[in-house]
């Protein structure tokens, strides 16, 4: 009986260490990460984050699950930052500007700085996070940023130049409303959601916004005008971020793979960006909008009225102990040597 017992044992051993890894691997728990975003399931940015998702899956050989909800299925999007820090959401992606007043440093991202694509607002905005790394963000874990391409001027009915937005009732956010002012224009504060009603009611004349939404929102049925002058061009910069204690529990393998997925999504998010706003400056062409193109001179005039708005956050942040000087040289520096 003993040499029986013997044989078992030594039989069960063999067979534990031939599949021992797969019978590990399969009894592993599964990471399994909440990920909130406010794009719509449909748009090319969804889709993309929701890719996001899935590489890490697969890369980790499905040791992590992530469960997408676009659209703003899990979180508001004003809530959606707080919502990753106390751990509703694992992930979560939205608008620094739908929490104003949160990431003071990095409003300078969002000023008219003049901004020419989707790729270097969004490459901007992750080297602006490298070399400062705000403590704003510090009660969560930073994945990555992205920001839209230039945001202009936009009108319903045709004009010649920025100077005809003078009297022009504009819908414009919060971050950005001073730009609206700075050229005589009247800032109206409108949700996206709203701003299709607002422009064929009347209640607005405008809008400032990038011109990939023009098309992907339909604007483009009543709007004549396209502003190109660039000097006052702006990015409403987004994050990407991790609940803290999520990713501290993370093994350092699963981390890695992450943060290398991150550096590819950094550019293919620029690459997109710049891609869908070639794709609707095309399309509103089709339908007839007027591209109205700045000349030197008059850029030079707009970059002169946009002054008082970078003077403005520089005392800003001098009030709150923060380096805004340096945060805006920072940018324009970079702007100038990455066209």
């Amino acid at each position: 009986m003993k040499k029986l017992a013997s044989v078992c044992v030594s039989f069960f051993v063999i067979v534990l260490f031939l599949s021992g890894p797969s019978t590990v691997r399969s009894e592993e728990k599964v990471i399994k990460l909440k990920y909130s975003n406010f794009f719509p399931p449909s748009h090319k940015n969804s889709i993309l984050s929701e890719q996001w998702g899935k590489e890490i899956e697969k890369r980790t050989d499905g040791r992590v699950k992530v469960t997408y909800f676009p659209g703003n299925t899990l979180t508001p999007p004003t809530q959606t930052y707080d919502s990753v820090v106390k751990g509703i959401a694992d992930v979560g992606q939205s608008l620094m500007g739908y929490a104003p007043g949160r990431f003071p440093l990095t409003e300078v991202l969002a000023l008219p700085l003049g901004y020419s694509t989707g790729i270097q607002a969004t490459n901007l905005t992750n080297e602006f996070y490298k070399k400062f790394k705000p403590k704003e963000f510090d009660d969560s874990q930073v994945m990555y940023f992205h920001g839209h391409g230039p945001g202009l001027f936009h009108t319903k009915k045709v004009i010649s130049s920025i100077d005809d937005i003078k009297g022009l009732r504009i819908k414009a956010n919060a971050e950005n409303a001073a730009i609206v002012t700075a050229v005589g224009g009247a800032p109206v504060s409108l949700p996206i959601t709203e701003t299709y009603d607002g422009l064929q009611k009347g209640l607005i004349e405008g809008v400032l916004l990038p011109i990939e939404p023009i098309k992907g929102w339909k604007f483009f049925e009543m709007i004549k005008t396209t502003i190109e002058n660039y000097a006052m061009s702006y990015t409403a910069p987004i994050f990407v971020v991790m609940n803290k204690d999520k990713w501290n529990s993370l093994p350092k393998d699963v981390q890695e793979i992450i943060t290398q997925v991150n550096q590819e999504w950094i550019a293919k998010q620029g690459k997109q960006w710049t891609e869908l706003d070639a794709e609707s400056r095309e399309f509103c062409i089709q339908k007839g909008i007027k591209m109205a193109k700045a000349s030197p001179e008059q850029e030079a005039q707009t970059t002169e009225k946009m002054k008082p708005i970078l003077v403005e956050y520089v005392n800003s942040m001098k009030t709150k102990g923060l380096p805004g000087d340096e945060a805006l040289q920072f940018c324009v520096d970079y702007i100038k040597n990455h066209p």
